[in-house]
């Protein structure tokens, strides 16, 4: 049986959430109208920067609305929210930092920076770590390698992390564009996200702006909202999967087993939804406690919902949509990719010694 999750009839079944949202809603429209959303790049990423435009900020009573809006993009294609994710990051980065005043309005101009720029967020640490240093004249210039830099060749700006010392790091804002800048073609052999290659970038000398001062960026409350942001697109990626194995339950032949795999997948989907609304609601009253535990606690249950759920559809769907369904394919190894931003036991590890330390 192929149960296909394609086609611009998605319509993923955001009433299961906390509560609706308009801006997730005109995120979905947006959607629809793109023709290649999450395989033609360059459609994909206008699509993006124009949603930049609407999602609100994380906080201030909207968290909601930004992360149904994120989920809403993962349940019509995973790729296009892993371009959209990044994007609305870096808004949500470059707004804290002028609203704390560690960024003046318009320090990005020399950038070429503005409403229309794509912007990544680069903050993977390699082997060898990429050097920040300042001339007389308190200007910025970043050397060496940063791995892991999604897009690099396609976006116009990036926000980059970078050392000043041995011990300090410092964000920094680059336009990707500048001649000091190589991008890396790869390697990329993934079989999900194919066409968001994270590879390596070169910077010789590249100008840069600094955003905030030493360690800002870690340690700002947004980094965990950041973190669960991902999460939720995690979780709406999975809603399609669910569907599917919904509708192999709903089949006039459906046996027992079919009704217990939906009612595990349900089961795993609501849990997530639940820790992602109740994080929303934390957020937007100043009542999250410790902004990383939070974010960890809410990256773990989501995580191990959504690997559940793909396992459960394995088992109730069996070989035939991962071989003849193009778009069911496509997500499966998609998502299955991008959860693995979340390091498993390595998390929760750190959350334990989070409990731990009170």
């Amino acid at each position: 049986m192929t149960t296909s999750v394609s086609g611009p009839d998605v319509r993923p079944d955001l009433s299961r959430s906390p509560r609706s949202s308009a801006v997730a809603e005109e995120v979905g429209r947006a959607a629809v109208r793109v023709v290649g959303l999450g395989t033609h790049l360059g459609a994909t990423l206008d699509w993006a920067t124009r949603m930049g435009r609407i999602v609100p900020l994380p906080g201030h009573g909207r968290t909601w609305e930004r992360w149904s809006a994120l989920a809403t993009a993962a349940a019509h294609d995973v790729g296009a929210a892993r371009v959209l994710e990044p994007h609305l990051d870096a808004l949500a980065i470059l707004a804290e930092a002028r609203a704390s005043g560690e960024l003046e309005d318009d320090a990005l101009a020399p950038l070429g920076a503005d409403e229309e720029s794509a912007w990544g967020v680069y903050a993977a640490e390699g082997a060898e770590p990429l050097r920040a240093r300042r001339d007389a004249d308190d200007r910025w210039t970043l050397t060496g390698t940063k791995t892991w830099c999604s897009l690099a060749r396609d976006l116009s700006h990036a926000l980059v992390t970078a050392w000043v010392d041995a011990t300090t790091r410092r964000l920094f804002a680059v336009s990707l564009r500048d001649p000091s800048v190589t991008a890396h073609p790869g390697p990329w052999v993934a079989r999900g996200l194919r066409g968001i290659v994270s590879a390596p970038v070169d910077f010789v000398e590249t100008p840069a702006i600094a955003v905030g001062g030493d360690e800002w960026y870690l340690h700002r409350p947004g980094f965990a909202w950041g973190g669960i942001g991902v999460a939720a697109v995690w979780w709406g990626g999975v809603l399609p999967v669910l569907d599917a194995v919904r509708s192999a339950a709903a089949r006039e032949k459906a046996d027992q087993i079919a009704f217990m795999l939906l009612g595990d997948a349900d089961t795993a989907v609501w849990a997530a939804r639940t820790v992602l609304g109740d994080a929303a609601q934390r957020i937007d009253h100043e009542d999250a406690g410790d902004p990383r535990l939070l974010a960890e606690r809410v990256r773990a249950v989501v995580a191990s919902s959504v690997e559940h759920v793909l396992t459960i559809a394995d088992q109730a769907l069996g070989p035939a949509p991962l071989t003849t369904d193009e778009a069911y394919a496509r997500r499966t190894a998609d998502l299955r990719l991008y959860v693995r931003q979340h390091h498993a036991h390595r998390d929760l590890v750190r959350i334990g010694r989070r409990v731990v330390g009170g």
